[in-house]
């Protein structure tokens, strides 16, 4: 009896707890819900004014920048390596096989058009002579020949058949003429000296090379006394007035240089004008941007590696500020700007970077200033004074 008694008076407890009117049991949740409502615009987002006083801004020791005029930052600077661009370039090679007689300059030297740099003693250079006096021989012969032809065809002495044949014997000794002829000038030899030998004169042991064009001897790759086949290289001689910069700046930036400013090459008062950027990508990641120097000095040498400074793309009327001026809160960034109750946090964006300089745009203005310095104790009373963290 007593057991079943505990049960039915549990039993009418919870039923009377059940039975509360539907206004009741809703009113808790309705003060939880205002007690959870969601934060206002204005409690999400700091506040863009907050005060510090001159007394306090000298304590922090913030300094100011005054904002002048809008100014570009310079850009990256990335290594590059001094060339000659290829036609400025002349690779000298033995045009026949022989004996290197005579190296008539030096690795460094100063050289004109026309001058004279290796000398060669070569069979196969006699056998080119002999082949073109053989073809001046022959050709002679067959003018002479075609002219008696006509003479007596004209004569009614032979047919007209036999003029024909010695038109066609005239023009093969001609074509056999220009061929020996051409390669002669192949081999280096000038016109005078193929028309002497054309002409009967003595053939030449030796074969002198001469420079087709004025620069530097860059390098020797033979000695005297050395054999060399046909083709081997002998010189190197480059025309210096004129060179390239090879600069290997990342693949991702490889459309983020300017391409109507000049490149700056550290250290040194020329600058280059960009040309061209390679479509390949290297094992390292680069690529090639090709710059040519501008006129002036022999200040580089090919082969030299110097420092050169790209200008960004797209930063005319952006604002150069320290690096340090920048701030960054969800993911935005932010200057904080003078104001005579204290500073304004206003947003910016930032298109560029190098070194210890960003090149920011915003509404911002000439005049304006902007903190520089100790500027996380900004940030601070900023979060602070508007309840942000």
């Amino acid at each position: 009896m007593t057991i079943r008694f505990v049960s039915v008076l549990l039993s009418v407890v919870l039923f009377s707890g059940c039975s509360k009117t539907p206004e009741m049991a809703a009113e808790p949740a309705v003060v939880a819900n205002d007690s959870t409502s969601e934060p206002s615009s204005e409690s999400s987002q700091p506040k863009a004014e907050f005060a510090v006083s001159a007394s306090q801004l000298q304590a922090l020791g913030i300094k100011l920048l005054k904002l002048d005029r809008p100014t570009e930052i310079r850009g990256l600077t990335y290594p590059a390596r001094v060339v000659v661009p290829p036609q400025s370039e002349q690779m000298l090679s033995a045009p026949v096989a022989g004996l290197v007689d005579q190296i008539l300059i030096a690795e460094h030297q100063n050289v004109r058009s026309g001058d004279a740099l290796v000398r060669l003693n070569s069979p196969e250079f006699g056998q080119l002579q002999l082949a073109l006096m053989e073809a001046a021989n022959g050709d002679r012969m067959a003018r002479q020949t075609l002219d008696r032809e006509r003479k007596l065809f004209k004569d009614g002495i032979i047919p007209q058949r036999r003029v024909y044949e010695a038109e066609l014997a005239a023009n093969d000794s001609q074509a056999r003429l220009r061929q020996s002829q051409a390669a002669l000038r192949l081999a280096g030899l000038d016109a005078g000296s193929i028309n002497h030998v054309a002409n009967g004169g003595a053939l030449m042991d030796g074969l002198t090379l001469r420079a087709k064009q004025a620069g530097t001897v860059l390098a020797l790759e033979v000695k005297p006394g050395q054999r060399v086949a046909s083709a081997d290289p002998l010189l190197r001689v480059a025309n210096l007035s004129e060179l390239w910069l090879d600069i290997q700046i990342p693949a991702d930036r490889s459309n983020a240089w300017s391409k109507d400013q000049s490149i700056t090459i550290v250290g040194s008062k020329l600058t280059a004008k960009p040309i061209s950027v390679s479509a390949l990508v290297s094992e390292s990641q680069t690529v090639t941007l090709r710059a040519q120097v501008s006129a002036g000095d022999a200040e580089f040498s090919p082969g030299e590696f110097v420092q050169a400074q790209v200008p960004f793309a797209n930063t005319e009327g952006a604002w150069a500020l320290p690096i340090a001026a920048v701030v960054r809160q969800d993911g935005n960034a932010f200057v904080f700007v003078r104001t005579p109750s204290g500073f304004s946090a206003r947003p910016v964006t930032v298109i560029a970077s190098a070194a210890q300089l960003v090149s920011v745009e915003g509404n911002l203005k000439a005049g304006d200033e902007i903190g520089i310095s100790n500027i996380i104790a900004l940030k601070a009373a900023w979060l602070g004074e508007s309840g942000g963290e």
